[in-house]
């Protein structure tokens, strides 16, 4: 049996429709697919992918904030060239929102055409509309307005669907997440059931600003993302600033690496890593030197207390 029945069997006995062979042969191939489109994952990021295809598993990535969790799933997307769909998340969002909703304006249009046309009498000899008639029309789908989660599930291509920073929501506001992605499946009153015909992969973020439910966590993989070590942030540094040396690669790397020692406020993310190091590059500087990174914190951290207190790090680093 190949790994495509093998996997295809699994989503069957979970009752989880079928998405054709996986995605991946292998965790190296993972790993490899990912540092091909400039996302330089390690075994343990690779791995959790590698199986949340094979599982047909939502994956609930974890971790402070700038450390690649959505760029996980934007690459993810573009290895298995797949459609990227987001629902960014925020306090206050509803089911209209994140599931679906009903065009109010054009069912009303809708009603108003029928009670014009019952009056007339005019319907080409059908005679005028009744209310069922109008009810059973105005709830079908040219009136519905689907929202990321059910336009990842009624999507006949291949999609990456991406819930970002999941924690902002209300505890609550979880619990329509759960069917979609234990069942993969959404329930609309009006119109019924309506099932993924082809799985999507799901990732979920979190900056850990708040405890996630345990139904929520139950149906998922977990990844917890943390800051790169020295040697893999200095190769995503390399990876993402064309034109940098190793030397100063190493530099940068070095630096934020140990800044991130220190008690800041927000310490700096790889993102703003790979911030600084693209400003160094713009400006000509080819080694870091206590001055030129004092002047250039302000790219790196983003409050003056923070700022004040890595300069004095630097400082008495440097002399």
């Amino acid at each position: 049996m190949s790994a495509g029945d093998d996997a295809s069997d699994q989503r069957a006995a979970l009752g989880l429709p079928d998405s054709g062979p996986p995605r991946f042969i292998s965790v190296p191939s993972v790993r490899s697919g990912l540092a091909d489109v400039g996302y330089l994952a390690d075994e343990g990021i690779a791995g959790v992918v590698y199986l949340a295809d094979r599982l047909a598993k939502p994956v609930l990535v974890e971790g402070p904030a700038g450390t690649g969790k959505t760029q996980l799933a934007k690459s993810v997307a573009e290895l298995t060239q797949s459609r990227l769909i987001r629902l960014q998340c925020y306090e206050g969002l509803d089911e209209s929102k994140a599931l679906y909703e009903w065009n109010y304006r054009k069912q009303l249009l809708r009603i108003q055409a029928g009670q014009v046309i019952g009056e007339s009498g005019d319907r080409s000899g059908a005679g005028p509309a009744t209310w069922k008639e109008l009810e059973e029309d105005i709830f079908s789908e040219e009136f519905l307005l689907t929202r990321p989660l059910l336009e990842a599930i009624r999507s006949e291509d291949p999609v990456v669907l991406l819930v970002d920073e999941i924690d902002r929501l209300e505890l609550e506001t979880e619990a329509l997440l759960l069917e979609v992605l234990s069942e993969y499946q959404v329930s609309i009153p009006e119109l019924g059931t309506v099932r993924a015909t082809r799985l999507p992969m799901v990732f979920l973020t979190s900056n850990n600003t708040r405890e996630l439910s345990e139904a929520l966590k139950r149906r998922c993989l977990y990844l917890h993302i943390d800051y790169p070590d020295l040697e893999r942030e200095r190769a995503i540094v390399r990876s993402r600033v064309p034109g940098i040396t190793e030397e100063l690669a190493d530099q940068v790397a070095r630096i934020v690496r140990s800044l991130r020692t220190l008690e800041l406020r927000k310490a700096p993310s790889v993102s703003e890593t790979i911030d600084w190091a693209r400003t160094l590059v713009v400006l000509g500087v080819e080694s870091i030197d206590a001055t030129e990174a004092r002047n250039t914190l302000h790219i790196l951290l983003k409050y003056q207390s923070d700022i004040e207190r890595a300069a004095k790090e630097l400082l008495s680093a440097g002399s």
